[in-house]
């Protein structure tokens, strides 16, 4: 099995093309479709439904994702780490983020971080709330990037743990535009673990007026919400994503709002413990690329 298989399977699961997919990889679809079919083999499941259009998974293809998700972000991070270990004269910082926040929110943050640092090595653990928080608490992690909102207060003391709002998204209840329905009929919510950071915003955002009627028909245990767009984009029902998640879905038509928006901070804190020449630095950075109107 190889990464690149595992890479091009993520790609056609986004694009929902084979021939989107090919391009962004930059292979002939002829190419593309021998690589699908390679994982496939070494699976020994079909992982691709192949008489539809747009391309669909399988059940066994949806079950697939979040593990190639996952496999394939552990692969990169560790990557990154042993090759910064390798530099002991390059300054590294370490990062824990959330899943949603590592893959839309990180790398442009980081190039604006860079433009004022210079450049720097990151070490960057994508994982959800709890193992985030814990990394930043127990000091093996310079920072944590987390979303937050009021509802779902993050116990850190100010004084051990500032932050910094860093930047603002919101929360969107989204259906594909495929799902057929009466508005006013309660719609199958694709939901997070109830005790889980994104679980507890969204059990809030539910209760709002003008959330549509909805019944827990999935549950993610992970709380990545990547998982749960997915399912969202095959009809499976209602989610609440962020927004920069869905973005470009919503303005290609597949995935629709149907609900209020409910704000959603970007922050970053770290440990006042920690106190590096390079860390004061990304800090420092951090403070001075911040929205202003916040």
């Amino acid at each position: 099995m190889e990464l690149k298989w595992l890479e091009d399977f993520l790609s056609l699961a986004r694009t929902r093309s084979f021939s989107r997919a090919a391009d962004e990889r930059h292979v002939t679809q002829s190419a593309f479709s021998r690589r699908i079919q390679a994982l496939e083999l070494w699976l020994g499941v079909s992982l691709v439904d192949r008489s539809s259009y747009p391309t669909t998974l399988t059940a066994e293809g949806r079950e697939f994702l979040e593990t190639a998700e996952e496999t394939v972000r552990m692969l990169h991070a560790s990557r990154l780490a042993l090759q910064a270990s390798k530099r002991p004269s390059t300054q590294v910082v370490s990062i824990a983020a959330l899943h949603t926040l590592s893959l839309h929110f990180f790398p442009r943050w980081f190039r604006t971080i860079e433009k004022e640092v210079g450049p720097i090595g990151s070490r960057l653990l994508p994982d959800d709330f709890h193992s985030c928080l814990q990394a930043l608490v127990e000091g093996s992690y310079d920072f944590l990037l987390t979303f937050h909102h009021a509802n779902v207060p993050i116990l850190l003391e100010p004084e051990l743990y500032p932050h910094i709002v860093v930047g603002m998204d919101s929360f969107v209840a989204i259906r594909s535009t495929a799902l057929a329905g009466d508005d006013t009929a309660s719609l199958p919510l694709l939901s997070y673990a109830a005790n889980s950071f994104l679980g507890r915003v969204a059990t809030f955002a539910q209760a709002q007026a003008g959330s549509p009627p909805a019944h827990v028909t999935h549950t993610n245990e992970n709380a990545m919400a990547e998982g749960l767009k997915f399912m969202a984009l095959e009809g499976y029902g209602l989610a609440w994503l962020p927004r920069s998640l869905v973005a470009r879905e919503i303005d290609e038509g597949t995935l629709t709002i149907v609900g209020p928006e409910i704000p959603l901070e970007v922050r970053l804190y770290r440990s006042a413990r920690r106190t590096r020449p390079i860390v004061e630095k990304v800090w420092n950075a951090a403070q001075a690329a911040a929205p202003k109107t916040m």
